[in-house]
């Protein structure tokens, strides 16, 4: 069974294009992603997720 996760943020800077010694397309980002509720001081706050994207997911990601 693969698991598969959904994430809505923002880029927290310009996604580089990066290949492996096999050619194989990859990026690092961070997600900037809201929590969908307030703290006890009334606040939104926000999670930084990493992420790795490989081969077209890169690509566009780098791209757009």
């Amino acid at each position: 069974m693969i698991n598969q996760v959904t994430l809505v943020g923002r880029l927290t800077r310009d996604p580089e294009l990066k290949k492996t010694t096999e050619g194989t397309a990859v990026t690092h980002i961070s997600l900037a992603v809201n929590r969908p509720f307030r703290n006890h001081n009334g606040e939104i706050e926000t999670d930084f997720v990493p992420c790795t994207l490989w081969r077209k997911s890169a690509e566009n990601t780098c791209q757009y």
